[in-house]
Order: C-alpha cells, then structure tokens, then sequence
C-alpha cells in the first residue's frame, strides 16, 4: 500500500457465529481508501456496511485477510497500539449518536473533551466544527436535551474537531433534512480537502449523489464502484459503475446490471479484446 492510500483491505472475511449457524458478513473484501477521499459505502440493509466500517474503524476483526491502516498490518492489532490507533487516529461516527457522546457535558464541552483526547492540533477548533454543523446555537445545551438529529451532527462535529486521519461514519444523515444532511457532506468535504480519509455507509440517495467515490455492497461482497461527478442523460442522472473482480476472479455486476440476467446466467464471449457478457437466448437453450 502506497502513502497516498490510508487504508485498504485484502480478501477480507468476517464469519459471525449465529444460533442458526454461521453468518458470512463479508465475503473477502478487496478496496483502498486514499488519502484525502470521501467514500460511501452503499447497498441494502444486512449487505455488510455496517461490518466493514466496524473492522475499518478498529471497533471489529477480520476473520481472514488483511487490513492495513497508515501503512501498517493491522489485522490482528490488539493492546496499547490498538487503544493509541482508535484515540489519535481515527474518529468513529456510530448510528447511535449518542454513544459517541458524554451525557453528562454540553455540546461545546463534548467537543472540547474530544479535543484533549486526541491531542491534535490543527484543523477544526470546537467552535468552528459546531458553528460548520449549524449548532452554535446548542452549544450549552446536553445531548439529552437535542433531538435525535441536532445529537447527530453533534456526533459528526466530534469525529471532526482536530480531525484525525481517518472518519468513519455510520449513516451520519440517516436523521438529517436536506438541508443539514447536505451540511453533513459538505464537512466531510472539508476536512478531505485537507488530508483526512472519510468513509461512510449510507442509504441516503441525497449523499449519494453528492459524494464523488460511491462502493456497492451486497452479501458481502463488493459488486460495484462509482466514481466522478453524475452526468445528466435523456434518461436521468447516471455515473461510470465499474464492476468489480475480486482476487478469485469472480465478477459482482451492478443491480441495474444485474437486472438484465433474471435468469441468473450470462454467455461470455470474447471479441476484439473485449468480453461481452449477453444473457442466454432462452428459445434457443430449450430448442438444444
């Protein structure tokens, strides 16, 4: 891994033991996520996001394959390194906003305790990432005392006080109107301009069309990225989806994709260079 990517995975699994048996939440994963990115991680529910930023922000472990973060093994950190990582290195944004919060502090007092524990200086002061998330007005107020989406900006506000260098965020706009998610994305636009890595799940079609690094997630798998700013076509919005082959050479295409195959099965030709992928003449399979 070069020193222009912050993170990335190799073939990584995560098997959860269930009382039905085993659950398979990720199927090796392969991605990188460079310097100074903003990455969503999208798909439906139970496809595994939620996982892979779990193991990305340290809070889980792979079950095989290896993540590496700044450059370093991390896949089986453990002890004082993995306590400094997650303190000074990486800001973690969970679903539940308020269990990334102090009940007992005020908003600008939470952002200011973040602040001594990361022990950064640079980027973000707590004033300045409350005033960016529109809550300068709340900030004497507890997190008991703010709705459900005041306490979720406040949660984003903590992960960017000082950033480190790694964000990861939890369907940070899941709460959020158009108008606060869209404060949401421009942040973390912010402080990727100035080096830190974001990387964030969401089913938010209104994040989605902002950020410039989309990766598809299902059943584990990654089965496409969309990358660069949507253009407008006759017949809506659209962006380059390149799917993605994984190390055992399987191909995950995209849904929209994918709809093109009901029957679940392609033909594969190769010509002039290029393989095309057809889905079966049906008529003739059942003539043969």
């Amino acid at each position: 891994m070069t020193s222009d990517v912050t993170a990335g995975f190799r073939n990584v699994v995560r098997i959860y033991q269930a009382v039905a048996g085993e659950v398979h939440a990720l199927r090796g994963v392969d991605a990188d996520f460079p310097r100074g990115s903003v990455t969503a991680i999208a798909g439906p529910s139970g496809g595994g996001k939620s996982t892979l930023l779990s193991i990305l922000a340290l809070r889980d472990r792979a079950s095989a394959g290896t993540v590496t973060l700044f450059g370093a093994d991390v896949t089986r950190a453990r002890g004082p390194a993995l306590k400094t990582l997650r303190r000074t290195g990486i800001a973690w944004v969970p679903q539940r906003p308020s269990h990334a919060l102090f009940p007992h502090l005020s908003a600008l007092e939470n952002l200011a305790q973040v602040a001594r524990t990361r022990g950064r200086a640079g980027g973000l002061e707590p004033g300045a990432a409350l005033e960016m998330l529109a809550l300068s007005h709340r900030a004497g107020a507890r997190p008991g005392r703010l709705s459900g989406g005041e306490q979720q900006r406040l949660a984003v506000a903590a992960a960017l006080t000082h950033a480190p260098d790694l964000v990861v965020a939890d369907e940070p706009t899941a709460e959020l109107d158009d108008e606060n998610a869209e404060r949401v994305v421009r942040a973390l636009t912010a402080v990727a301009a100035e080096g830190t890595t974001c990387v964030l799940s969401t089913h938010d079609s209104r994040a989605l069309s902002r950020l410039p690094r989309v990766l598809h997630l299902r059943h584990g798998v990654l089965s496409a990225e969309r990358a660069g700013a949507e253009v407008q076509e006759a017949d809506g919005r659209v962006r380059t989806a390149a799917a993605v082959i994984d190390s055992a050479g399987r191909l995950q295409l995209p849904p929209e994709a994918l709809r093109l195959f009901p029957g679940r099965r392609a033909t594969v030709r190769i010509e002039g260079g290029e393989v095309v992928l057809r889905a079966p003449d049906v008529n003739l399979e059942a003539r043969s």
